[in-house]
């Protein structure tokens, strides 16, 4: 958001709300609209999918399967974005090919249901994300300071120990080397997105 906030232009902002989020990444949300002066709008699930869904698996359901994460990942996600993007003919998103296996082969252009997405970070690196964060005092989410090193839904996220990959934070007590939720890959890391 910083870099598009320098092209200038109409530059809009959007944000998945799933209801799950911990409270930081909600003083985020507003961290950033002060800082770059944006509408940052918020994309939430479809409030009787959500009811359905915990009264038929309960509120936690994710931890009982992965087919139930990826139900919930499904319906508070993938849903929201899909139905989201009909209004763009382009959008962009922050993967980087260093965080992991399933992302390692993202093009920084590439065509998806007809737009055009683009991953304009792709080639970074951890050391120039830190560089450009630095030299251009950029806002940085505060769990990043307790350890994250990728944000989701609060239950369904937790700080990486040193050594872990990046994504292992992510449905920790699941034992799969793919975490994806399926936004962007499958959540077995094929290549289908929403």
């Amino acid at each position: 958001m910083d870099i598009a906030s320098q092209i200038g232009g109409d530059v809009r902002v959007f944000t998945l709300d799933t209801g799950r989020l911990p409270d930081e990444t909600i003083s985020m949300i507003d961290t950033v609209r002060r800082r770059y002066g944006l509408t940052v709008e918020a994309v939430h699930p479809d409030p009787a999918e959500i009811e359905k869904m915990i009264e038929q698996y309960g509120v936690d359901l994710f931890y009982d399967s992965p087919e139930n994460r990826r139900l919930c990942c499904e319906i508070r996600k993938v849903r929201p974005l899909g139905r989201k993007l009909v209004e763009f003919d382009a959008w962009a998103a922050g993967l980087r090919r260093e965080q992991s296996d399933t992302r390692s082969q993202i093009a920084k252009v590439e065509r998806v249901d007809g737009r055009v997405k683009i991953h304009p970070l792709a080639d970074w690196t951890s050391a120039d994300l830190d560089r450009y964060i630095q030299d251009h005092d950029v806002p940085v989410h505060p769990l990043y300071r307790q350890g994250y090193a990728t944000i989701g839904c609060a239950p369904c996220t937790r700080p990486i120990l040193p050594g872990e990959d990046q994504r292992a934070g992510r449905w920790w007590w699941e034992q799969t080397t793919h975490k994806e939720c399926g936004i962007h890959f499958s959540p077995d890391g094929k290549v289908h997105r929403a």
